[in-house]
């Protein structure tokens, strides 16, 4: 009797099976000609065709190489994790554990002139420019716990700001690095279980926690049926709150109703119309995640938290109904007032989507693919030196009628226009999580 395919192993969630570099990549319309640099992007690709959740694969990085509005090359390749050469487990059989061990599939950023693919229970593993594997790096022996692939960098400052959570107490760490990548602050996060922290807030004069009701479930872990989380409806809710001037001070919390976040689009902090200090936060928020026996599945939606540090109070607002994920903004504004961010919308009956959010009108605009041509995540690229200005949005769109996939450019400011630009791969890119447009550069500096 043949055994069905799981769901996140089919289609086109299924590995690709070998690594590829392609040169001189086709094109469809016009590469902006200032872009010279690489567009990567992680995502799950188990190297032995198997895993037990769409979370657990191997990290494979999907990278075009863009000179001068030439579409140079495409390259995948595997994160060589002691995981993938070695079979290493975060936990070996006498429970030590092993923070090198892990599959690098979420992310992947630059910090300090160091490329890392991140996944949240383990170290990071550095890349070079060509995207082969360097190794596990953890700050110079700095960094104890796992890295969260979430870390947001203060444009203001060059500072990474990160945390990492444990199944063991201290359950939450919150680490700071400085923009020269030296690891100077990390210090524990008063947190009652092991809840599953995949992202956090920043702001300009705030890092804001999440302690949100999907907890590490031991039974669930015992018997290996996928995520070893699940939701709680006694635990309660709360957003954490850190002055980023007093690192090592209190953390102020805030009960806000049950949900859950994956992803977090921006925060930044204001003063009230009523004189009082605020802190805005933009989240893509579930209802609820994981439940027990439940066959309900949920979709994240935008909306707005107001945390009155005044008040001690949490004003919460859905901004929209259509469900979306993935959000992004020009990361030059991390932790500002920025007045737009996209998100995107996956597979629905008539096409996937990229949707634009007016953050201060609260209006919408999208960039429809069509059935059949589904985008991942979109990682905005400046036009140029002004933040929050004109730019573009680099995703993945994956077309089931040719089985490949297309590296598509969009104007930002007109997402109802076709694309800049679509580089045509000669192989589908799985679905996967999280990528960034990493430009040449020779220097960066920060007041």
């Amino acid at each position: 009797m043949q055994t069905a395919t799981a769901p996140h192993l089919a289609g086109n969630y299924a590995p690709v099976e070998t690594e590829l570099t392609a040169y001189d990549l086709p094109v469809t319309g016009q590469i902006p000609p200032e872009l010279t640099g690489w567009y990567l992007r992680n995502g799950p690709n188990p190297h032995d065709a198997a895993s037990g959740h769409w979370f657990f694969g191997d990290g494979m990085i999907h990278g075009v190489r863009i000179e001068a509005g030439r579409a140079v090359s495409y390259r995948n390749c595997w994160v060589r994790t002691s995981t993938f050469t070695d079979g290493a487990k975060v936990n070996d059989t006498e429970g030590n554990l092993d923070l090198t061990a892990g599959v690098a599939n979420t992310h992947v950023v630059r910090h300090a002139g160091r490329t890392l693919a991140l996944v949240e229970s383990s170290y990071p593993y550095e890349l070079t420019r060509e995207l082969d594997t360097v190794g596990s790096y953890d700050f110079d022996g700095k960094l104890r716990t796992a890295m969260t692939a979430h870390p947001k960098t203060c444009p203001t400052t060059g500072e990474l700001h990160f945390f990492g959570y444990s199944l063991t107490a201290p359950y939450l760490t919150y680490h700071r690095a400085d923009a020269t990548g030296e690891l100077v602050i990390s210090r524990p996060i008063d947190v009652p279980a092991a809840t599953m922290n995949h992202d956090f807030n920043l702001s300009a004069g705030h890092v804001i926690f999440m302690d949100l009701p999907v907890v590490f479930d031991l039974e669930t872990a015992r018997s290996g049926s996928g995520m070893p989380f699940r939701w709680n409806d006694g635990y309660g809710a709360r957003l954490g709150v850190l002055r980023r001037d007093d690192p090592y001070g209190e953390v102020r919390w805030f009960a806000i109703d049950p949900c859950y976040v994956f992803h977090t689009l921006n925060a930044h902090d204001q003063i009230g119309a009523d004189g009082h200090e605020q802190i805005v936060l933009h989240v893509m928020r579930y209802r609820d995640l994981f439940r027990k026996d439940s066959k309900e599945s949920h979709q994240a939606t935008l909306w707005r938290w107001t945390i009155d540090l005044t008040t001690g109070t949490v004003g919460e607002q859905q901004l929209h109904d259509r469900a979306a994920e993935f959000p992004r903004i020009d990361d030059r504004l991390a932790g500002l007032d920025t007045r737009f961010g996209h998100a995107t919308v996956s597979r629905t009956p008539t096409g996937g989507a990229v949707v634009r959010y007016d953050l201060r009108d609260d209006a919408v605009s999208s960039h429809e693919f069509g059935p059949g041509r589904t985008p991942g995540e979109a990682a905005f690229v400046p036009a140029d030196d002004r933040p929050g200005g004109d730019g573009w949005l680099m995703t993945y769109v994956y077309d089931a009628g040719t089985g490949k996939s297309d590296l598509v450019i969009l104007d930002a400011t007109d997402l109802a226009a076709p694309p800049v630009a679509a580089i045509h791969l000669p192989v589908r890119v799985p679905y996967g999580f999280h990528g960034n447009w990493l430009a040449d550069q020779t220097s960066e500096t920060y007041d």
